[in-house]
């Protein structure tokens, strides 16, 4: 604001033939500007930049951000789920191991988005790859969707890491306007400030777009000479994101079989016989009738409950 109108005062007196030098105004405000922007200049300078953790204190760190300080902090008790522990999803294994195999190994890999119903194993799955890879060099870093934003910075700090890192956004999906969708468009395709040659982005949604549609985008689309529909600019913005990632895999809501599985494979795990199991259907079926889903977090909490009840 004081520069627009150190150069509107300035205009001015160009018009009128007066030195803007002797108008006390025009010398206040800038004075002003020059402070501002040395005052911008100071606060850079003493802005900490994130620091590298011990690497060794753990195969799984969080981003977190409080202030103007960043930090990546380990997580000394990451989730011990398997990738034998996940049922139902079997294609979905394969593809996702697949990938993150080839990544631990050197190889071309895709950044991944994983996508559909709640509760049917996305962010398991993406913990249990690490579990298996964890001692092949693979470690994962978990970044809130408010955090996005440091993508830029989080890169320097892994570039020249000898381990493989997943960055890992879960439950994601944007509003219109979030500074971290940019950040995270950027950081996928076409930036200055790509990610390393060592790191792979994996993020799950309820989304498939990652941003709310509305009927409103709708409006934008055209019609050719042909009756083709062509979607409009605000549509395409809208599943540009979705699209940099290379890899998309779709989760869908378990039927009743493949619910009763899970639960008989937690049971069993909690410490149940295969009969106690059979037995437990029943249960298992009203439990996902009071919840109102059939899932495979679902089932496991069906499973923590009858083995808490049964087996204490």
């Amino acid at each position: 604001m004081a520069r627009a109108t150190v150069g509107a005062r300035r205009a001015a007196a160009a018009a009128t033939g007066t030195d803007p030098a002797l108008d006390p105004g025009a010398r206040l405000l800038a004075l002003l500007e020059r402070a501002e922007r040395v005052l911008e200049r100071f606060e850079q300078a003493f802005v900490p930049s994130a620091q590298p953790p011990d690497w060794g204190a753990a195969h799984a760190f969080r981003w977190r951000r409080r202030g103007a300080a960043a930090q990546l902090l380990p997580v000394r008790t990451p989730p011990a789920i398997r990738l034998g522990d996940l049922h139902g999803i079997d294609e979905h294994k394969r593809r996702i191991e697949r990938n993150t195999r080839q990544f631990v190994a050197g190889r071309p890999a895709n950044n991944v988005l994983l996508t559909g119903a709640r509760g049917t194993g996305k962010s398991s799955l993406v913990k249990a790859c690490l579990n298996k890879y964890a001692a092949k060099g693979l470690r994962l870093i978990e970044v809130d969707k408010a955090d996005l934003i440091d993508l830029p910075e989080l890169m320097e700090l892994l570039v020249d890491r000898p381990e493989r890192f997943i960055v890992f956004a879960d439950d994601l999906s944007f509003d219109d306007g979030e500074p971290g969708y940019k950040a995270l468009k950027s950081v996928l395709d076409g930036s200055v400030a790509t990610q390393a040659d060592n790191v792979l982005i994996y993020a799950t949604s309820n989304r498939r777009h990652l941003l709310p549609e509305t009927m409103r985008d709708n409006l934008g689309y055209a019609h050719g000479e042909d009756g083709e529909l062509h979607p409009g600019e605000v549509v395409e913005e809208k599943i540009s994101l979705s699209d940099r990632f290379g890899l998309w895999v779709s989760f869908y809501p378990f039927d009743q079989d493949h619910y009763l599985a899970i639960a008989a494979h937690w049971l069993q795990a909690f410490g149940a016989t295969a009969e106690q199991a059979e037995a437990a259907r029943a249960e298992a079926l009203l439990w996902a009738l009071e919840r109102g889903s059939r899932s495979g977090r679902i089932a496991w909490q069906f499973a923590r409950d009858w083995a808490g009840r049964k087996l204490g």
